[in-house]
């Protein structure tokens, strides 16, 4: 398995972040939330470096777009979790791509993304995934899983989960 490696985007933090909603305010750094899809129920702490910067005028009960909690990274080359240590189930086990896809050569080539679409700059890869792939059903378990990454191995190209 492929170790996740985020680009720190931030585009789940846009999506799933829009769902938590800061319930009550303990200390200048705490704060109980609710996850709202699940009706989770978490303490967040907002860590040292992220402390000045939070919650820019947020009210209790206040749904903002996005997560609260995302900040632009001091170097303003990405996002950041402003309560890592402490961030929601829903953010721990998030991963935005399933599969890193490596050529014959060894070299990354492509991800699959979510339920299935794939991000490649290899042609051919996108042209066989276009035509033969892409039409089946998205069903997000480990038997679609499978077939994938036996299709890639059927046409020249190695699949490895994401952990």
């Amino acid at each position: 398995m492929v170790a996740f490696d985020c680009s720190s985007c931030g585009k789940c933090c846009a999506s799933f972040g829009a769902f938590i909603k800061v319930e009550r305010q303990l200390t200048s750094r705490d704060y109980y939330c609710r996850y709202g899809i699940k009706n989770e129920l978490f303490l967040a702490h907002v860590e040292g470096e992220y402390a000045d910067s939070y919650p820019f005028g947020l009210k209790e009960g206040e749904l903002v777009k996005g997560c609260p909690f995302m900040r632009k990274k001091p170097d303003w080359k990405g996002t950041a979790c402003a309560i890592y240590a402490t961030r929601p189930r829903i953010c721990r086990e998030f991963r935005c791509y399933r599969l890193v896809i490596y050529n014959s050569d060894g070299h990354e080539c492509g991800r699959i993304m979510g339920t299935g679409e794939l991000k490649t700059a290899d042609e051919t890869l996108a042209q066989i995934w276009k035509e033969k792939m892409q039409p089946l059903p998205h069903n997000n378990d480990a038997r679609r899983e499978k077939s994938v990454i036996a299709f890639l191995a059927a046409h020249g190209y190695r699949g490895e989960p994401v952990e």
